[in-house]
């Protein structure tokens, strides 16, 4: 769990910073209780009396003053961290000693938060893999997650903070490694009865060992398409390590959009629709329905067109009118 990377250093060191700041409080204060206790007690009679007193100004801005000042301090760092740290903003350094290198690019991962198993993308390289994750030391990172059916949660601790992947949406993390080791990943978010098993191992290597790394994926992999994709997204625990050699073009955005089968339209088609005041699913007739798990779920197959008028779903789909 020791951070590994300049973000997760980051993070560590304001989670420390701000304890040191509320100790600056915490710690008087207990101290005083004990020794009002002790000083106070009822056998000690050489303790002075008082029982008129109600009020003392330097004592009214050492009780308010303190934490006041306390209070600012720990507004200001959250603020500055707040806007340092956001996990959607590209990094600017590889750690405090040096910045990114001209001319550097970020490697992109695409993260599927799958049940219950993580499914990775690497667009550039043009591979996959379910349950391993590798990046180059001293890269920069760029995460953009998802998930296919419930809400997960992203979390390589010695990488960087978590960030939710949620289905139709996509979220996104920029982090960096800078030491070579395997480290520890998992969901950080309950997601149904295979989430305790939901870990990966994330592998910093050098650059010449991720490049070997890719080619070994390559070499030992399968295609990963669009019928794969759906046999895979199906529930299923303690996933070995797959290696995918290529994949779908499309996949990632198919994903996102919620139309991997093609059967449905996409979200980002119905999306558009609305934007510019279409009809939403109740008033389209070309609305199927399919077996999902247990029961059914009913998805847009068609709309209208000036070859289609009505929106009828092409033969042999099977399309009910509302």
């Amino acid at each position: 769990m020791k951070p590994s990377g300049d973000i997760a250093a980051q993070q560590a060191q304001l989670i420390v910073t701000s304890t040191l700041l509320m100790l600056l409080i915490i710690v008087p204060v207990i101290a005083l209780t004990l020794f009002f206790a002790w000083r106070y007690r009822q056998s000690n009679t050489e303790a002075a009396y008082t029982p008129d007193w109600d009020h003392s100004t330097r004592l009214e801005l050492v009780i308010w003053g303190a934490p006041l000042l306390i209070i600012i301090a720990l507004g200001a760092l959250t603020w500055i961290s707040t806007h340092k740290l956001d996990p959607y903003r590209p990094l600017e350094r590889l750690d405090a000693q040096r910045p990114i290198p001209a001319g550097v690019q970020p490697l992109e991962v695409q993260v599927v938060a799958l049940d219950w198993k993580w499914l990775f993308l690497y667009p550039e390289q043009g591979i996959a893999t379910v349950n391993e994750l590798a990046a180059p030391v001293d890269r920069p990172i760029r995460f953009r997650i998802t998930a296919s059916t419930v809400m997960n949660s992203f979390y390589v601790p010695a990488l960087a903070g978590q960030v939710y992947a949620m289905p139709g949406m996509e979220t996104k993390l920029h982090a960096v490694i800078n030491k070579a080791g395997v480290y520890d990943g998992f969901s950080a978010n309950y997601s149904g009865d295979g989430f305790s098993h939901m870990r990966f191992k994330f592998h910093g290597l050098s650059h010449a060992d991720f490049e070997r790394w890719v080619a070994g994926n390559k070499a030992q992999g399968e295609a990963l398409g669009r019928a794969n994709y759906l046999k895979l997204e199906q529930p299923s625990e303690r996933e070995p390590v797959r290696r995918y050699a290529s994949v779908d073009r499309g996949l990632w955005d198919a994903i996102v959009n919620r139309c991997v089968d093609g059967s449905k339209m996409c979200m980002s088609q119905m999306m558009a629709i609305d934007a510019a005041g279409g009809l939403g699913k109740g008033s389209i007739d070309g609305v199927g329905r399919k077996a999902w798990r247990q029961s059914q779920r009913s998805y847009v197959t068609a709309l209208c067109t000036p070859d289609n008028p009505r929106g009828l779903a092409a033969a042999g789909t099977d399309s009910t009118q509302p």
